[in-house]
């Protein structure tokens, strides 16, 4: 009864909850950017390239054919243009997150203005070191 006891008390922390929530949001968040990147920035891409699909770019190394019996047989390609746009896709991501981290940072640095009442005792008892004794 102690396993599940320890258990339930690691789920009902605050982190797991947010680490979940951040999970399911950063799932949501890449779909939106995979669905900007599939359907606004690859397009005008493709327009500027002579009209052809990023993700259609390809090597092929077996074309398809016929077999004996006369059966068709796909053709072996290596799709590189599949992984251009998930590295977009991961570029823009990483973007965005750094953007949000980096706003995150300012808002929650502390102020420089007022140091701690530490510091300041600490700086006091420095100069009174230094001050030749009476």
């Amino acid at each position: 009864m102690g396993m599940v006891s320890e258990f339930r008390t690691f789920i009902a922390k605050g982190n797991v909850v947010d680490l979940a929530v951040g999970v399911v949001i950063g799932a949501a968040f890449g779909k939106i950017v995979t669905a900007l990147v599939d359907g606004v920035v690859m397009p005008i891409v493709g327009v500027a390239l002579g009209g052809v699909s990023v993700s259609d770019w390809k090597v092929v190394l077996r074309p398809a054919a016929l077999d004996a019996a006369g059966k068709q047989v796909a053709e072996v390609a290596v799709r590189y243009g599949m992984l251009i746009q998930t590295l977009i896709d991961f570029v823009i991501i990483a973007f965005v997150i750094f953007l949000m981290l980096k706003a995150y940072n300012r808002l929650h640095k502390p102020s420089d203005a007022a140091p701690a009442e530490d510091v300041l005792l600490l700086r006091e008892i420095r100069d009174s070191l230094r001050r030749p004794g009476p």
